[in-house]
């Protein structure tokens, strides 16, 4: 659906489990969680949707989370909307298979976008036009310890109690992972891509005239 050029909007509701048939791991399993099939924590990161459908280039793409940030999630709703092409929203969303009261989800969204887990983001084709970066990051570097949202939550606790160096392990390398994916996204995010003709000629951007010859 991606691929094409259709105006389809597209919600994923990504628990980081397959949800639909119990619970089994997935590549959206986050790296240390317990899932069925990841008895002992799941030993690679989650893949990155959103970063893969950013690829296309003329697909318009959004990760939020609305106990993060409410307004950026609207945000996100109403250009997606108005997006004439494909868009896609991924969305955090807290599951009963984390293992914690669901009254906190809320506020456990906040702390994986504070801690550099879940990147806030808004991937928008129009701007290329305006000779803008189409990435738009809407959070800033990792501001609080991984480890405080992966103790809230008993799929990482549950390999902290059966193998604790292993969960020592986890917790350092996914604290480098949220440094690290902040930095990347960062660099993305001031990137700027010429919008070229059909004939190869770079047109100037939106409401800048065109280079005289001379």
């Amino acid at each position: 659906m991606l691929a094409n050029r259709r105006d389809v909007n597209i919600l994923v509701l990504d628990t980081e489990v397959y949800s639909n048939t119990g619970g089994q791991q997935s590549k959206a399993t986050p790296l240390g969680a317990a899932a069925k099939f990841a008895a002992a924590g799941k030993p690679i990161g989650k893949k990155d949707l959103g970063l893969l459908a950013n690829m296309y280039g003329h697909v318009y793409v959004a990760r939020v989370a609305f106990g993060a940030k409410m307004a950026q999630t609207a945000q996100a709703f109403l250009e997606a909307e108005s997006y004439a092409g494909p868009s896609l929203i991924v969305a955090y969303s807290h599951c009963i298979a984390h293992g914690y009261d669901m009254a906190d989800g809320a506020t456990q969204q906040k702390l994986a976008v504070d801690s550099g887990v879940w990147p806030l983001y808004r991937f928008d084709p129009r701007r290329l036009v305006k000779g803008e970066p189409p990435l738009h990051l809407d959070y800033g570097p990792p501001k609080a310890k991984v480890a405080n949202y992966m103790r809230n939550e008993s799929r990482f606790r549950m390999i902290e109690r059966a193998d604790p160096a292993r969960f020592k392990r986890f917790l350092e390398e996914s604290q480098a992972e949220a440094q690290k994916r902040y930095a990347v996204y960062q660099q993305l995010a001031g990137i700027t891509v010429p919008v070229v003709a059909a004939n190869g000629e770079e047109l100037p951007p939106q409401n800048q005239p065109a280079k005289e010859d001379k």
